[in-house]
């Protein structure tokens, strides 16, 4: 079973299991954590947590982990493996308990998985979007070495209202645009 354990007391990641939706004490679905999802039900409730979790248990790869803080279910992280010709590419997501931010944890969290992620996969390239209100993930993104590469400007549309969207990467030539000479 995969289980990575992290650089902060009291902190790992490993796979969801059965019971975790109890004992979790956020859901991805508040305004602060920024879910870019609608699909995500709001209310979150608990058979949503049930489904959702049964869902994940059964994957093969193991892509979704539970962030685990003092033997708790405090938040999640996982990857989106795309498919077609952006097979070589992934999209990382994650959350975390309002009780347990300012610690490190999803820096740790999100460093560990990348490694596992590119060590793992055929990958060249893992991405991340962030609402452009949401200031903190932008931030954790760059302090676990992923770079801004992109604006997209009034790209998501959630609870009727309209934004932009930053895109960060991490991998292989990853870096910020530049222009072309003579552009």
């Amino acid at each position: 079973m995969l289980q990575l354990d992290l650089p902060v007391a009291g902190a790992q990641l490993r796979p969801w299991r059965r019971g975790d939706e109890d004992r979790c004490p956020a859901t991805p679905t508040t305004e602060t954590c920024g879910s870019r999802s609608e699909t995500v039900p709001h209310p979150y409730t608990l058979d949503d947590a049930k489904e959702w979790i049964a869902a994940v248990t059964s994957q093969d790869p193991t892509v979704h982990l539970a962030i685990i803080v003092d033997g708790e279910a405090a938040g999640g992280i996982g990857l989106e493996l795309q498919q077609d010709i952006f097979k070589r590419s992934a999209v990382i997501g994650f959350w975390l308990g309002e009780a347990h931010w300012g610690r490190g944890i999803t820096t740790a969290a999100l460093r560990a998985l990348t490694e596992h992620a590119f060590a793992s996969f055929d990958l060249c390239r893992l991405q991340a979007y962030v609402f452009e209100r949401n200031a903190a993930s932008a931030r954790v993104l760059e302090k676990a070495g992923y770079v801004w590469e992109a604006r997209l400007r009034k790209a998501a549309t959630k609870d009727g209202r309209t934004f932009d969207v930053l895109v960060y990467a991490n991998g292989e030539g990853v870096g910020r645009p530049r222009l072309l000479s003579g552009s």
